[in-house]
């Protein structure tokens, strides 16, 4: 499922050389799995975004908006967004020409009724590594030589109530430089977060890398409803992309047994 998304000999192109076709119980587990965030949804749906980029996520933010009640934004594209609603964000990572999509996906969130949450405060650090000098800022104070590495207790807070209220709950990339230890709080704060919610009868969908990588440094990989080996191939599924390694599978004569 993992490489689903490309046209890669191993999965599209050698089924043109099979009558019929079978997909693994994997692919299987993937796609049931994915679906359930796209029909018969049980509400509230929480969607928690995280990562560096905003343009990795772009089109999935905008799918998402047509499903989801709330939508959580964390990690390094946060900031995006905080530029976006006129805040000084210092050194912190910025994709300066999506501020304005940032902007029009707040504004079309409102129009679709979506509560949108950004962070309200974040750990920063005057250099990107565990050995710079750190603070606790809000963000609408944060200083112009220091950049946000992770979300603050304010902020996890925040998701925390939202998450715990949740029947879905969608979470794809960390809140912030979990790799790095001083770094890792609010990442692993939400992965709790999310197994209260799941343990409480929610169900909970895991994708991407570093979601995958967060969950399981956390402990909790099997204390979710399913955790997804594909990132980018999970992604475009849910912007509702035809996956080349899925259509090989459903021609007339696939067996899906």
């Amino acid at each position: 499922f993992g490489t689903a998304h490309r046209t890669h000999a191993s999965t599209a192109i050698i089924a043109n050389f099979f009558s019929a076709k079978y997909p693994g119980f994997l692919m299987l587990s993937e796609l049931e799995n994915a679906e359930k965030m796209l029909t018969n949804v049980k509400r509230p749906y929480t969607a928690i975004m995280g990562g560096a980029k905003v343009s990795d996520k772009i089109e999935i933010m905008q799918q998402l908006l047509d499903h989801v009640d709330n939508l959580l934004i964390g990690g390094g594209m946060a900031y995006t967004f905080l530029r976006a609603r006129g805040f000084e964000i210092g050194k912190s990572l910025v994709e300066e020409d999506k501020v304005v999509t940032a902007a029009n996906i707040i504004k079309l969130a409102r129009e679709k009724g979506v509560t949108v949450i950004v962070p309200v405060d974040s750990v920063v650090s005057d250099t990107f590594g565990e050995d710079g000098r750190t603070a606790l800022v809000m963000n609408n104070s944060i200083p112009p030589d220091m950049m946000g590495l992770d979300i603050g207790p304010q902020t996890w807070k925040a998701f925390n109530a939202v998450i715990l209220e949740s029947k879905t709950i969608l979470w794809n990339g960390p809140m912030g430089v979990f790799e790095m230890k001083k770094f890792s709080t609010g990442t692993f704060a939400i992965a709790k977060s999310i197994v209260e919610a799941t343990k409480n009868g929610a169900y909970s969908l895991i994708g991407g890398g570093d979601s995958a990588a967060a969950i399981a440094d956390a402990g909790f990989d099997d204390q979710v409803s399913y955790v997804s080996t594909g990132g980018g191939a999970l992604l475009e599924y849910l912007e509702g992309k035809e996956l080349p390694g899925v259509v090989a599978l459903r021609e007339e004569n696939v067996k899906m047994e």
